[in-house]
């Protein structure tokens, strides 16, 4: 309350003005003063609401000013070193510019920008008109950290140069591949035959027309665009987590939260100005085709037999329109890898097929002909609608219980939850799902801004499974299926197999609406304000260490096809620390158990004589390698080599059947899809997990204590 009444009394004298005067206001000034509002209310709600209570200073202004220029400019092809410098003069300052609200940046980051694009726009036809000698040795740096920003207007068309011959490069080579599927004659490599040929021509115009296309849409972005992606920077200086969400971006966050997805069913976010995916919902298109994982980045999209798009430093919202479209039309994705490597990926849009979502079992047996039981649990999925209509909702919960009964019944000595690529959800479900292998007791601790901390605890006494269990996880293993996990772990109730370590999401989000929380009722006619996404409280384990940034550490490590993968909370920008809070008495799980020195040490003998496990070390190094050779060939032969050399990599990979393997089963294309049973008969974990289980299960003896 006190908040409000500051900033109640302060905006009274910033914005107090009479019925007269907004009787004639132009609409460009009703957008100044709306856009001061949402700045001073930022200022404020922003260290109020965060978990971590950050002061607003000069400290965090200079994060927010990395940020925002990063999304002014995020490959460093528009502006000068002499353009960053001068919008450097604000970068402590934008603390006080929005408590003030009076905003010199974003006004003065536009303007730059748009004169620095109409150049470049000038610049493109002389460029292409002098055209490019394909053999000619250039190269390109693909990282824009590895760069400088250019220094003059020469230095910068050169920079264009390489862009624009190698969009040539790539547009012609796709073409001589297709004429060569087509078994047509393709044209020699000499430099003076190939500017000739008709396919180079083609590609020339193709490039020429879009990015014409690309400069003209940046041109066209509004004032308020440019605005709304400012207020986002000054946002997630907080963490990844929090962020300014103007109203449309809101509406697809109430969209989201519904579950009402459709067009391919992933997940994307904004980073740096390139649309990267975030996760794959299970049972979508995305899903079912199977090529497309999270960490790809999606560079341009195509209708079938049209011209692909180019979406990067495309709004999210706008590169979401290009992706979605009606059942059963196909979408061309180009994609980049996270290994640097290009992939077009076609998929065929479609709704989520709901029962791909839902918890699946089957059961396995191991060397011995012991049954073990296997379930995997895609996401934490919860239908709050239908349950505050009629208190009835399908939930993860109940799909576990009803499995672990029908499981009990085959007669399993031994369970495998699998909880790869699982990415969260209902927090309720995470502690719940615990009670079904605990006999009640605390699972998390949830610690608010104020340093309050409540212990959610597990109230049912009833343990629906005993047995022994091992759990499956990966780094794309995160939130809820986090919390589940540590709970099993820190009671030394399951055996964890997965890579180095989860993904380390250990915070909670809220939903602050602006619109409810303005204080003077006069103020309501600049609505709609939007809303912030702000991080308020944060997780721990029942051991005390939190989940967030660290993740989960398996206690037991294998190979994994993302062990190169920079992902993970580990590996963003000002994400919140891991830290420690007092643990909470529980008692340990007293049946059966893995002796982790024991099954350690059998576990790397096991991996050693696996070849699967062995080609994913191979694979994940290659991988590793290529990830950091980001200075790519401009010329054709260089490309030549680059594209053979990631066709091999696939091609390996998909012989090894290394494709996707770190992902849980059920993501391949329809037409080709093997049973669930068939699936995890080649899993290499789930291999791990049965001869691990062969210790334990159906020997009715505890294995040891957990050392």
């Amino acid at each position: 309350m006190r908040v409000l009444r500051t900033v109640s009394s302060l905006l009274i004298v910033i914005f107090l003005t009479s019925a007269t005067a907004w009787s004639n206001i132009k609409p460009v000034e009703f957008d100044a003063a709306r856009n001061r509002l949402i700045a001073y209310m930022l200022s404020h709600q922003l260290p109020a609401q965060h978990f971590s209570h950050v002061p607003f200073d000069d400290q965090l202004s200079k994060k927010a000013f990395e940020l925002y220029l990063r999304q002014l400019d995020p490959r460093k092809r528009f502006l000068l070193k002499s353009d960053v410098d001068e919008l450097g003069a604000f970068s402590e300052h934008i603390d006080d510019e929005l408590r003030r609200g009076r905003m010199v940046l974003p006004d003065a980051g536009m303007q730059i920008l748009d004169e620095r694009i109409r150049q470049v726009k000038t610049m493109l036809g002389p460029i292409m008109k002098d055209g490019f000698d394909p053999n000619r040795k250039d190269y390109l740096e693909s990282d824009p950290k590895k760069i400088t920003w250019a220094a003059n207007q020469a230095e910068l068309r050169d920079r264009w140069r390489r862009v624009l011959k190698l969009q040539v490069l790539d547009e012609y080579l796709n073409a001589v591949e297709k004429k060569k599927k087509e078994k047509k004659p393709v044209p020699e490599a000499d430099a003076g035959k190939i500017t000739k040929t008709k396919a180079w021509k083609t590609a020339m115009e193709t490039v020429r027309k879009r990015n014409i296309h690309y400069l003209d849409r940046l041109l066209r972005e509004s004032r308020q665009d440019h605005y709304n992606r400012y207020f986002d920077a000054v946002a997630r200086a907080f963490d990844p987590h929090t962020n300014y969400m103007p109203p449309t971006s809101k509406e697809d966050f109430d969209i989201h939260m519904s579950g009402s997805l459709e067009g391919i069913g992933a997940l994307l976010r904004e980073d740096d100005g390139h649309i990267k995916v975030v996760r794959i919902i299970p049972g979508s298109a995305a899903e079912r085709q199977g090529q497309l994982h999270a960490e790809d980045t999606i560079l341009a999209v195509a209708e079938k037999g049209g011209e692909p798009v180019e979406i990067s430093e495309m709004r999210i919202r706008e590169a979401v329109s290009y992706i979605r479209g009606p059942k059963g039309t196909e979408v061309i994705l180009t994609v980049q890898k996270p290994d640097g490597s290009r992939q077009v990926i076609p998929i065929v849009r479609d709704v989520v097929q709901i029962e791909e979502t839902y918890v699946k079992s089957t059961v396995l047996k191991d060397d011995r002909g012991v049954k073990i039981g296997y379930i995997r649990i895609p996401s934490f999925y919860r239908d709050f609608s239908a349950s505050r209509e009629n208190g009835k909702s399908r939930n993860v919960t109940d799909d576990t219980r009803h499995e672990l009964v029908r499981l009990k019944k085959e007669g399993i000595g031994g369970l495998i939850l699998d909880l790869r690529n699982n990415g969260g959800g209902a927090l309720t479900d995470a502690v719940d799902i615990s009670g079904l292998f605990l006999p009640g007791g605390p699972v998390v601790q949830v610690k608010n801004s104020q340093g309050m901390i409540r212990v959610l605890d597990d109230e049912d006494a009833q343990v629906v499974y005993d047995g022994p269990l091992i759990v499956l996880v990966n780094q794309f293993s995160a939130s809820a299926s986090e919390i589940l996990a540590a709970a099993l772990q820190d009671y030394g109730r399951a055996l964890i197999i997965g890579g180095k370590h989860t993904h380390g999401k250990g915070t909670v989000q809220a939903l602050v609406d602006l619109n409810r929380n303005l204080p003077l009722l006069h103020l309501k006619k600049y609505e709609d304000l939007g809303a912030l996404k702000v991080t308020i409280q944060k997780f721990y384990r029942i051991n005390g260490g939190s989940t967030q940034y660290k993740g989960v550490e398996p206690d037991i490590v294998v190979p994994s096809m993302f062990d190169y993968l920079k992902t993970g909370e580990k590996n963003m920008e000002n994400s919140l620390p891991w830290d420690t809070v007092e643990n909470v008495a529980h008692n340990s799980w007293q049946g059966d158990r893995f002796d982790l020195a024991t099954v350690r040490q059998q576990s790397r003998k096991w991996i050693k004589l696996n070849k699967k496990f062995q080609t994913i070390k191979e694979e994940a190094a290659k991988a590793k390698e290529r990830s950091e050779q980001t200075r790519v060939a401009d010329f054709l032969t260089g490309m030549e080599k680059e594209r053979a050399e990631a066709e091999r990599a696939r091609e390996d990979a998909a012989a090894a059947g290394l494709i996707n393997l770190d992902a849980a089963p059920g993501s391949e294309d329809a037409k080709e899809k093997k049973s669930l049973d068939e699936e995890l008969a080649e899993d290499p974990f789930v291999g791990l997990a049965l001869f691990l289980m062969d210790d334990v299960a159906g020997s009715g003896t505890t294995a040891g204590e957990v050392k």
